[in-house]
């Protein structure tokens, strides 16, 4: 799931589709009436994953919360960006620190190490991730602007099918090796989104 300020057109279209009772992973529970707010306001959303639910402009969330109609995993960021690294590093679980001895670890396995008490989190994998990206090959790989990096190469990895949206899908050979972050290995769909525009799937990339 993007950050702020670009659009995702994915989740647009993903509205348009009508899917329910959706399990959503991402930093924060949607801004403003746009992008994942707007998914949470049509009522597609069972349950959110995330570690900022609450901003200024989350009244969408808040109002769904309050009357409760979302259910809530709240997930320090560290913690989060770990357990998706770790599905899609294979890792079946992992200790950490952060969060115990907070209502966050109730419930969950701890264990002492080298005088230290940790608590044990599992990985977190997904049917689809729907990230963003600056640009992109029709095989998939993908060079990042910002701070899009900071969620994108990790949820593609955790995926079953990784949705790139990119701004521009260059020729095979354009990328330069050094800078892909993403390699198309990880990527299952690549969708071209220049600024304006509608949604345009790259040419054997998208079925």
């Amino acid at each position: 799931m993007p950050p702020p300020p670009w659009r995702s057109e994915l989740i647009d279209a993903l509205i348009a589709k009508g899917s329910k009772d959706l399990t959503i992973v991402n930093n924060n529970a949607g801004n403003g009436d746009t992008g994942l707010a707007a998914l949470l306001k049509a009522r597609q959303v069972k349950k959110i994953i995330c570690s900022f639910p609450r901003q200024t402009d989350s009244w969408v969330f808040d109002g769904l919360y309050k009357k409760g109609d979302i259910e809530l995993e709240l997930v320090p960021q560290g913690n989060l960006a770990e357990r998706i690294r770790a599905a899609g590093a294979g890792i079946g679980a992992f200790y950490t620190p952060t969060g115990f001895g907070t209502p966050l670890a109730e419930g969950k396995e701890t264990r002492r190490i080298d005088g230290r008490d940790y608590v044990l989190e599992y990985p977190i994998h997904a049917d689809f991730a729907l990230i963003k990206a600056l640009r992109g090959d029709r095989w998939g790989n993908l060079v990042y602007r910002k701070t899009a990096r900071n969620f994108g190469p990790i949820m593609a990895a955790a995926a079953k099918c990784t949705i790139a949206q990119v701004r521009e899908i260059v020729n095979l050979g354009d990328l330069d090796p050094e800078n892909v972050v993403t390699p198309g290995i990880f990527v299952q769909r690549v969708v071209e989104v220049p600024a304006g525009a509608k949604l345009m799937a790259a040419p054997g990339a998208a079925a």
